[in-house]
């Protein structure tokens, strides 16, 4: 395992394939035997002087074990690689300038190497040799997806970076011969697949191998293990698959933003705590996926957002629901006529509650306030909400619905500030344009309508991993 800081100023990171093959013979101990030398192979190239790492987009290419380093030198801090990367301008001179920073949730720095082995050597080359042996044996082939990262600080040098990187991709493949022979049957392999999790501090960036192709509801021995290697409690998900680290240098395909309350300073109260939603969740808002929803489907987009939530900490496997699935589902569990499906109806807190219970299995509190001038005084409750469950909150009242992130609250004063997700959004997915218009962003008591009733609903966190 690699174990990595997650507020490390830069993480270095290397991927490549690399190709295990071996002949294996007809008894299991030989099978085994056979696999456990060919990783041991892999190992002596990963620390052979045919080992070669190269910087993503530039021209720097490294030859970690010999001390060779094209364009650059061993002494070079690992920020100023950043420079030789190509972007869409060009420096004069021929140097890359460095990628322009933009405002983003996590304040990393990624620096991508790519895993090569050379495969001839300079010099002149012996005459071949050509031998012929006959035998009945199966030839097994498979190409590992190494994916290695260590963490790193701005003046730690590249030299440094890359001894830190041998010593990953050595453990890495210890770890993937390890998973290999545990699930090897016969002669059919499940190629090993490094995994990259963040867990809560200290403990930082950590990387786990699992086999390819075996269900996350088949790996709960291997995850418990986990746990208590790393002090976990055993009550939510920290190793599915859905939890894996997303690298902040690799859009979201689905192109929708996560946790964009992430670059926010929080308010500064007396004697104040900030108590925020844990874990990673996509902002869904008015007129996206193709639907005008403007004017109505504010309460859609909030149970949008809960609902990704439940996706992205691995409680459940079923994609975010549309508009009309919302509908069917109230159709289905007798809430509305079957004319609702296809309409342009608003829905509140106790119809969020119902869809998350029947599409999820989900179970929610609501919280009743007759007038939003009680909202001040729910500090407690809130926070008490964000500590132990962790999960976004819907509030509607009248025709409005939000979603609450967080709350900051002092206890001593009374004071209170509440995370607004506003689901009324109806621009671009611009992280800047978002935060800085406060369409994400920290209000007020007076946010609220004074006079108007709310409710809250406050879906709760399954307890198992």
């Amino acid at each position: 395992m690699v174990l990595v800081e997650s507020n490390s100023v830069t993480i270095v990171r290397v991927r490549g394939p690399l190709e295990l093959r071996c002949l294996l013979d007809s008894t299991d101990d030989l099978v085994l035997m056979a696999i456990s030398r060919a990783f041991q192979s892999l190992r002596s190239q990963v620390k052979s002087q045919s080992c070669v790492f190269a910087v993503c987009g530039s021209p720097v290419i490294i030859w970690p074990n010999t001390g060779v380093y094209e364009e650059i030198t061993p002494d070079t801090p690992c920020e100023d690689v950043f420079q030789w990367i190509q972007t869409d301008e060009q420096e004069p001179g021929g140097r890359r300038s460095a990628k322009k920073k933009s405002k983003r949730a996590i304040s990393v720095n990624v620096l991508n190497l790519s895993l090569m082995m050379e495969v001839t050597r300079p010099g002149p080359l012996s005459a071949p040799v050509l031998s012929k042996t006959v035998q009945k044996s199966n030839f097994l082939s498979a190409t590992l997806p190494i994916d290695c990262v260590v963490r790193t600080s701005c003046n730690n040098t590249i030299r440094e970076a890359c001894e830190q990187l041998l010593e990953a991709l050595t453990q890495q493949l210890f770890e993937m011969e390890k998973v290999t022979l545990q699930h090897m049957k016969g002669t059919t392999l499940l190629v090993p697949e490094p995994v990259h999790f963040l867990l809560p501090e200290p403990k930082g960036l950590v990387t786990v191998v699992f086999p390819a192709g075996v269900p996350d509801r088949e790996l709960e021995t291997q995850r418990r293990e986990l746990h208590q290697q790393f002090d976990l409690p055993d009550d939510r998900p920290y190793f599915r698959r859905a939890n894996a680290f997303h690298f902040p240098d690799e859009p979201y395909k689905d192109g929708y933003l996560r946790n964009p309350h992430a670059v926010l300073t929080h308010p500064n109260l007396d004697n104040g705590k900030v108590y925020l939603v844990q874990g990673i969740y996509s902002y869904h808002h008015y007129m996206q996926d193709r639907a005008d929803d403007n004017g109505w489907g504010c309460a859609y987009r909030s149970l949008q957002t809960i609902c990704s939530w439940y996706q992205q900490q691995g409680y459940v496997e079923r994609s975010v629901p549309s508009h009309k699935e919302i509908q069917q589902a109230l159709v289905d569990v007798g809430d509305k006529q079957a004319s609702f499906v296809g309409s342009r109806q608003w829905i509140g807190s106790i119809e969020v509650q119902a869809v998350l219970n029947h599409l999820l299995g989900i179970t929610s509190k609501i919280m009743f306030v007759s007038q939003g001038l009680e909202l001040a005084s729910k500090g407690r409750e809130l926070a008490n909400h964000f500590l132990t469950e962790g999960t976004p909150v819907m509030i509607g009242g009248g025709v409005l619905a939000h979603t609450i992130l967080g709350v900051a609250w002092s206890e001593t004063t009374g004071q209170i500030r509440y995370l607004i997700l506003d689901p009324h959004y109806t621009g671009a997915e611009d992280l800047q344009t978002i935060t800085d218009k406060g369409w994400c962003g920290w209000k007020g008591p007076d946010f609220w309508d004074q006079t108007a009733y709310y409710n809250l609903c406050l879906p709760q966190r399954p307890r198992f991993i």
